[in-house]
């Protein structure tokens, strides 16, 4: 395990890291996360949903065809069991590593009421407790709340609300444990990131630029990793506006940052940053809905790179 990154740490682009067999395809690869052998596990929203890569990129297996709507978030907890969030399923569901189902929170495919605080409307992503195995999901695009499950996914409590106050939230779309008696929320489109003691008490806020992804180091490594959407259309083409990776401390303070000043689709580049995991060597994924925010819209449509490696090459 390595230690915290520093600003002396240096992040490199991995060219053509994830070995996808013809005729696989992402389409769109939304989440990752890194289990304890440093596999890694894309979920995406081609015909197969989840793809398993090992560390070197080389293509280990597949599953979940026809089992979820539209992939959103995946965590893995400690004994490499995977939470899955599928937003427009309405679902959360704790599945092995092989895809056997063990339990579902959420009805599939029933929302709850829009915007009025029951789980899930277009639940995002999940952080899980070290210690006590509960778990923080962010509730998400049709609702704007967070809850707290226990580790059998009881549910325990929730807290948020629409608003840009201290301790609403304008789409939590993403969510990590800040130590272990903390949770830090990608409030998105309030521009911000939001920390809360585990019983939902506000603690600090800092600025961020359309946080759309936070996720934890590895072992010794107790930074934060948060990923920054782009611009909006107005300031599209503006250098430094977003669509990088800001590592912090848990306080918020920035360590060092990677990516290029402008977005795009050469390999230092991002287009839509969504998603991010680090392995035991410190290298970071990230997902990225490059179909939505770029393919999609191209003549002829088409995929475009939507997972990359940065690798921790020193420091």
């Amino acid at each position: 395990m390595v230690n915290a990154a520093t600003s002396e740490t240096v992040y490199e682009p991995v060219p053509y890291w994830a070995k996808l067999p013809h005729p696989m395809m992402f389409k769109e690869a939304t989440s990752v996360a890194v289990d304890s052998n440093d596999n890694v596990y894309v979920f995406n929203r081609g015909n197969h949903p989840v793809i398993i890569f090992d560390k070197e990129g080389n293509f280990l297996e597949t599953w979940g065809e026809g089992e979820f709507v539209r992939p959103h978030g995946i965590t893995i907890d400690a004994d490499d069991n995977l939470f899955l969030a599928d937003d427009d399923a309405h679902m959360v569901e704790k599945r092995t590593k092989e895809g056997k189902l063990l339990f579902r929170m959420g009805e599939k495919g029933k929302a709850a009421a829009w915007q009025e605080g029951d789980p899930f409307n277009r639940p995002t992503h999940v952080a899980i407790q070290p210690d006590t195995g509960d778990l923080f999901i962010s509730d998400g695009y049709g609702n704007s709340r967070v809850h707290r499950f226990d580790s059998e996914g009881k549910h325990i409590s929730s807290w948020g609300s629409p608003g840009s106050r201290e301790g609403q939230f304008s789409l939590p779309h993403n969510i990590a444990m800040n130590g272990s008696d903390k949770v830090t929320v990608a409030d998105r489109e309030n521009f911000r990131l939001q920390t809360f003691t585990t019983d939902g008490e506000f603690v600090k806020q800092i600025h961020s630029h359309r946080p759309i992804a936070i996720t934890n180091g590895k072992g010794a490594d107790t930074n934060l990793y948060v990923a920054e959407a782009g611009p909006p259309p107005v300031q599209e083409g503006v250098k430094r506006l977003g669509r990088r990776v800001v590592v912090m401390d848990r306080e918020g303070n920035e360590v060092t940052r990677f990516g290029n000043e402008l977005g795009g689709e050469g390999h230092d580049q991002f287009i839509a940053p969504h998603a991010m995991a680090v392995d035991s060597e410190g290298s970071v994924y990230v997902a990225e809905v490059s179909y939505t925010a770029f393919g999609s819209q191209q003549d002829p449509v088409r995929e475009v790179a939507s997972l990359r490696k940065w690798k921790r090459v020193s420091g």
